[in-house]
C-alpha cells in the first residue's frame, strides 16, 4: 500500500543541511561534530603529555635505553638531539588543535540553534574546562608517572607529527629565534626543568618527608658548596703547621711525626717560608731499621710537593693533587709566603665532614638548641648552618677567630663577650694571642612572644667583659 499526499503531509520532515553539495540531516552533523572534538581532544593530551615525557627523561637514561636496545629508543635520542625544534613541533601541534577545537565547538554551538554571544561563550567556558582536565592535567600526571615508557610509545606519532607539521615547525623555528635575538632572549627556548636552586630546595623537602636523613642532606649540601671553596677555607694554618727542617736527623724526625701524629711532615730550608718538599714517616722508619747506611740525612727522603695559591678553587686543586699522587701541598700567599698546608684529607672533609682522630675534639660541640660551642678555627659557614644565623664573613676573615677580632678591633681575652643581632658569643679560651674556643647563644629566641620580650634598642655590636 503506497502513502498517498495527504499521509506525507502528515510524515514529519527530517531536518537536513548540505555539505559540500550532499543533503546530510542535522543529527548526523552533530555526531561528527562530536567524534571531531574527541579526536581532537585526544591529539591534545598526546601533545601535552609529550611535552612533559619527552623533557623529563634525562640524556643519561636516553643513552641507557638506546645501549639496552628498547624498541623506540633511537627514535626516541633522534628526537632529543634537537629539543628546539622537538618542543617547536609539540607547542605548534597543541596550539593548532586547541584552536581547532575551540573553533569547532563555536560552530557546532551555532549550527545547533545557539546565539552566536552563547556558542562563543559556550565553546570558550566549556573548551577550556574539558582542555584543561583532559588535555592537560590529566595527560601530564600519566607522563610523570610513566615517562619513560610513554616516551617510547610516542616517540614513532611524535616523529610523524614533526613530518606531518614540517612547514609550520620551520617557519616557527625561525620565527622564535629571530624574536629571541630582538628581544635578548635565549637562542633556544627549551630550558631544563630542574635547576641548580630547585635541586637544593628538592633536598631540603627530602629531608622534611623523611626521604633522605640529616647526614645526606648535609652531604649533598657539601657537594654543592665544593666548586666554591677556595684553599684558604680547608688549609691547616701556617701556626698550627709542624714542619722538620732538612738538616733534622731522621731518627729526630721520627719522633716528630709520632708526637704529633702525622705521617708527612713538610721539610723547610732555612725558614717555614721555604718549604722544598714533604717527608713520609714509612720512609723514616724503613731507613732507621732497615738502612744500610749509618749517616743517611733526612734530605735523601724528600718528597716534591706543589706550591698553590691561597685562592685556589679546592676541586681543581683535588685534580692536581691526584693527577700529581701529592697527598700534601703547601699554600703560599701573594708574597710567597706560607700560609698553610692542604692534604687530600682537608679536601675530602669537605664533603664527608670532619675526620675526627681517636683522641681529637669536635669541632662543633652542641650546647642545647640555642648554645654551640666552636674550636676558634671553625668556618662561620659552618657555625652558620650550626646555629641557624647569619654571621657575616669578610674578605679579611673566614672563621669565628677572625670574625670575633674583626669585630672588637683589638685581641680579646679569656671572658669577654660581643652580642651581635641577636647572638652572644663569649671567648672560652685563649693561647697566647689565639682564640681556640668560643661558646656562641641565640639571645633572641626564635618565637613571637621571646622577640616582643626583646630589647628593641640593644647594642648589638657591644663589646665587654663578663663578671
Amino acid at each position: 500500500m503506497g502513502l498517498t499526499p495527504s499521509s506525507m503531509a502528515v510524515a514529519p520532515a527530517i531536518a537536513t543541511v548540505e555539505v559540500m553539495g550532499v543533503e546530510v540531516a542535522n543529527s548526523v552533523v552533530a555526531w561528527l561534530g562530536a567524534l571531531t572534538l574527541v579526536v581532537l581532544m585526544g591529539l591534545s593530551a598526546f601533545f601535552s603529555s609529550s611535552e612533559i615525557a619527552m623533557f623529563s627523561l634525562a640524556d643519561h637514561r636516553i643513552d641507557a635505553l638506546v645501549e639496552e636496545g628498547k624498541k623506540g629508543a633511537k627514535r626516541l635520542a633522534e628526537l632529543k638531539s634537537d629539543p628546539h625544534r622537538l618542543l617547536v613541533t609539540i607547542l605548534v601541534g597543541n596550539n593548532l588543535v586547541n584552536i581547532a577545537m575551540s573553533s569547532l565547538a563555536t560552530g557546532l554551538l551555532a549550527f545547533l540553534g545557539f546565539s552566536q554571544g552563547g556558542a562563543v561563550l559556550g565553546a570558550t567556558l566549556g573548551i577550556t574546562a574539558v582542555v584543561l582536565l583532559f588535555g592537560e592535567s590529566a595527560p601530564k600526571s600519566y607522563a610523570v608517572e610513566n615517562t619513560e615508557s610513554w616516551a617510547l610509545r610516542i616517540s614513532r606519532p611524535l616523529k610523524l607529527s614533526e613530518t606531518v607539521l614540517w612547514p609550520l615547525v620551520v617557519l616557527f623555528d625561525y620565527l622564535t629565534r629571530v624574536v629571541n635575538r630582538v628581544t635578548g632572549g635565549r637562542s633556544a627556548i627549551e630550558t631544563s626543568y630542574v635547576t641548580r636552586d630547585e635541586i637544593q630546595d628538592i633536598i631540603e623537602t627530602g629531608e622534611r618527608e623523611g626521604v633522605i636523613d640529616e647526614d645526606e642532606r648535609e652531604m649533598l649540601q657539601r657537594i654543592f658548596r665544593f666548586n666554591n671553596t677556595i684553599a684558604k677555607e680547608v688549609m691547616t694554618p701556617r701556626l698550627d703547621m709542624k714542619a722538620v727542617s732538612k738538616e733534622t736527623d731522621p731518627a729526630e724526625a721520627i719522633e716528630m711525626c709520632i708526637e704529633t701524629g702525622h705521617t708527612r711532615m713538610p721539610v723547610y730550608e732555612g725558614s717555614l717560608d721555604n718549604v722544598i718538599g714533604v717527608v713520609n714517616l714509612r720512609d723514616l722508619v724503613r731507613d732507621v731499621n732497615y738502612g744500610v747506611e749509618d749517616d743517611q740525612s733526612i734530605e735523601e727522603f724528600i718528597e716534591p710537593t706543589l706550591h698553590v695559591p691561597e685562592s685556589k678553587n679546592v676541586d681543581e686543586l683535588l685534580s692536581e693533587m691526584r693527577e700529581n699522587r701529592m697527598p700534601m701541598v703547601i699554600v703560599i700567599d701573594e708574597f710567597g709566603t706560607t700560609e698553610g698546608l692542604v692534604t687530600t684529607e682537608d679536601v675530602v672533609e669537605e664533603i664527608v665532614g670532619e675526620i675526627l682522630d681517636a683522641e681529637e675534639e669536635e669541632p662543633i660541640e652542641y650546647v642545647d638548641d640555642h648554645t654551640v660551642v666552636v674550636k676558634g678555627e671553625v668556618n662561620i659557614e659552618d657555625v652558620n648552618e650550626a646555629l641557624d644565623v647569619d654571621l657575616p664573613e669578610g674578605e679579611e676573615f673566614e672563621t669565628i677567630a677572625g670574625f670575633i677580632f674583626n669585630r672588637a678591633g683589638r685581641l680579646v681575652e679569656e671572658g669577654e663577650t660581643i652580642d651581635y643581632d641577636g647572638i652572644r658569643i663569649t671567648v672560652e679560651a685563649v693561647e697566647n694571642t689565639r682564640i681556640m674556643k668560643a661558646r656562641l647563644s641565640k639571645t633572641v629566641a626564635d618565637d613571637p612572644e621571646a622577640d616582643a620580650e626583646a630589647d628593641p634598642e640593644a647594642d648589638a655590636d657591644e663589646l665587654a667583659v663578663e663578671d
